[in-house]
């Protein structure tokens, strides 16, 4: 039914070095499975990222991968990645998409 295909297969990362770019986070996490989404939110005053972002894969197959790896390395920084509890911020959902 429809409600599986809302399923929310996310990861929240932070520890982002300022240098990363979203289409880097994308390519990287690539790596673990299909990435549907990546959100990489930047502060309006100084023009860099807020160093954290959500990535969203299209399958739990994906998620599992990403979360199996320790460390997380991307120029060499280590990246602290962790399974996403709520959707996407700014994005609305009904009460029911809260409960797995």
């Amino acid at each position: 039914m429809a409600a599986s295909s809302r399923k929310v297969f996310e990861v929240f990362v932070s520890k982002i070095p300022w240098t990363i770019a979203s289409n880097e986070m994308r390519e990287y996490f690539g790596q673990f499975g299909s990435v549907k989404k990546c959100l990489l939110p930047f502060d309006k005053e100084t023009g860099f990222h807020r160093g954290f972002c959500w990535i969203g894969f299209t399958t739990e197959e994906g998620l599992n991968n990403a979360l199996q790896k320790d460390p997380h390395m991307l120029e060499g920084a280590k990246l602290q990645v962790q399974r996403n509890r709520r959707p996407f911020a700014g994005q609305r959902s009904n009460k029911d998409s809260e409960y797995d």
